[in-house]
């Protein structure tokens, strides 16, 4: 063997080893546990990683509560100024809630991430005004979607998690800057999507499906083409947006279809109605209260378009099943669980 076939071999295997290496890197490694969610077989077998387990487990402790205290004497809107959404609440239960909204929101900048500390009552700062407006959000989920959160109901830390903003949020995608001429007509994927896996699916399925409605359902009920006309363009956006669920949840597709008759309502889980409700509630929460607020917030909270940040699964979900694995938090803050 001559000196360049030597190169030519070592490149080769060096090429091969630096292959195996990422497949490796990328590989879930042994143990997994499986859990049968409906018929025996895969169609229905929901695969997890117990070391990712123990991660989420840690990521998803929440704070401990103040104490609830009697509600006895004044009003908020009698003793303080400008309490718009909270003054039926006594003052001392007023005043928790306050202390516990500093600490799922804004437990490093304190008071002032939403009050001018002179004048507490005043609206300058934009943050407070948003902050209302997120409180009737809460109180409107809790109230009104209750086909989707039940009984457990959501906070201001089931999103925010100790951050002025939550991890998980979305503005408009106006893609990847085209080339001139034909090439400038977007075709919604070829670029590496992060909502999905970094594949080449479309980059943006938030903006049609959970701002807009259009059809999440694109599947063919027939072998042939018969009266559903939708494209294999429409599909890519719909398994976009199934991936951001699968992720968003830390579930596979067997956690709410049965995979042998993915379009089949009768052998789907309870959970595919519940997701089908959180789909609905997503849409009403960026229409109706994120939405609006583009006006409200500075050009620095902005994203490119000029829109302001919306939610989708993740925001709530954060990687698991359920918010915070379940633990209703809403219980104790009865004054956010139903409209004033």
């Amino acid at each position: 063997m001559n000196f360049r076939q030597q190169v030519t071999l070592g490149g080769a295997v060096a090429a091969a080893l630096a292959v195996a290496a990422v497949i490796l890197y990328q590989t879930e490694w042994p143990p997994m546990n499986g859990i049968q969610r409906g018929f025996r077989g895969t169609a229905m077998d929901e695969i997890y990683n117990p070391r990712f387990v123990r991660e989420e487990l840690a990521a998803n402790k929440i704070p401990a509560s103040l104490p609830r205290l009697p509600d006895v004497g004044g009003k908020a809107g009698a003793v303080y100024k400008n309490v718009q959404v909270l003054k039926d609440v006594s003052v001392g239960n007023f005043t928790r809630l306050m202390a516990s909204i500093t600490t799922w929101v804004a437990p490093v900048q304190g008071c002032a991430y939403c009050h001018d500390v002179n004048n507490m009552a005043a609206d300058t700062v934009y943050t407070k005004v948003v902050a209302r407006r997120m409180i009737q959000m809460v109180q409107h989920v809790n109230a009104d979607w209750k086909s989707h959160v039940a009984a457990t109901g959501v906070t201001c830390y089931t999103c925010h998690r100790g951050n002025p903003v939550p991890a998980n949020v979305w503005f408009d995608n106006p893609g990847p800057v085209q080339a001139s001429g034909f090439a400038q007509i977007p075709a919604g994927k070829n670029h590496p999507a992060a909502v999905a896996e970094d594949s080449s699916l479309p980059f943006d399925p938030f903006t049609p499906f959970l701002e807009h409605d259009a059809n999440i359902r694109v599947i063919g009920q027939t072998a042939l083409p018969t009266d559903d006309r939708s494209s294999i363009k429409q599909t890519y956006w719909t398994y976009s947006l199934m991936i951001h669920f699968s992720q968003s949840l830390g579930v596979n597709c067997t956690y709410c279809h049965n995979t042998r008759a993915f379009t089949d309502w009768s052998q789907s889980t309870p959970q595919r109605v519940n997701a089908w409700y959180g789909i609905r509630m997503v849409r009403d929460l960026n229409d109706n209260y994120l939405d609006p607020l583009h006006t409200v917030f500075p050009p620095v909270r902005l994203g490119a378009d000029g829109d302001s940040a919306k939610v989708n699964c993740a925001t709530c979900h954060n990687g698991v099943y359920k918010p915070l694995f379940g633990v209703s938090m809403v219980k104790d803050f009865p004054e956010l669980q139903t409209h004033p």
